[in-house]
């Protein structure tokens, strides 16, 4: 992808916004993606392991030199042990507003500050570099159609483009075979990261499910 700076769990935050919708922003708040791919990052990164299912940080002294990734590996070390599933949906916010403001420090969203019936104040937040979300959002959805091929793809790129099809961001319907080629490929060089990776997707899906169902 083009975006190479952009950590996974940024890149789940934008491709929620859909720059060419009626209600671009609307349905961005999607808490759950974004903390799947911090989880992935930072197993990625060696910083969190999979112990008899629980995700468990592997040094206490470990940093991942990011804010967001670093708010979260401190937040897993502070709480009592949890299985994967249960962190894609615990406390979320944190991670979730973490990553936001970081968006907003790099430029690629803006922060509105307004008042709620004239008294109430509160935050609106927008894109601010539309075409960049609109290429990641294209990139992601060639990835989950089959091009380019998975052996040439990032591990990270891969991690996201499973996770945003577990959480349907694209509207875009990848065969199965596809979605296990991308979920391996994400964990190629990490000792069961493939598995971590089927898990939160599946968490994720489970999620998306809950929230649509009338």
């Amino acid at each position: 992808m083009s975006n190479g700076p952009l950590t996974p769990p940024a890149r789940l935050c934008l491709l929620a916004w859909d720059a060419g919708g009626p209600a671009a922003g609307a349905t961005a708040h999607r808490p759950g993606p974004v903390r799947a791919a911090a989880l992935v990052e930072l197993a990625r990164r060696g910083l969190l392991t999979d112990e008899d299912g629980i995700a468990t940080p592997v040094d206490l002294d470990a940093s991942a030199g990011d804010a967001v990734l670093d708010g979260l590996l401190e937040l897993v070390r502070e709480s009592r042990p949890h299985p994967w599933r249960t962190w894609v949906t615990l406390r979320t916010r944190v991670t979730f507003d973490a990553v936001r403001e970081q968006l907003v420090a790099e430029g690629f969203l803006r922060a509105e500050k307004r008042r709620v019936l004239g008294v109430f104040p509160t935050v609106e937040y927008a894109l601010e570099r539309v075409a960049v979300v609109e290429a990641l959002r294209e990139e992601t959805r060639q990835l989950l159609r089959g091009t380019p091929p998975v052996a040439g793809l990032s591990e990270r790129d891969a991690a996201v483009a499973v996770l945003a099809a577990a959480a349907d961001l694209l509207d875009e319907t990848a065969p199965d075979r596809r979605i296990e080629q991308l979920t391996e490929r994400a964990g190629a060089s990490t000792p069961g990261l493939g598995a971590i990776v089927r898990e939160v997707s599946a968490a994720v899906a489970a999620g998306h499910a809950v929230a649509t169902t009338p």
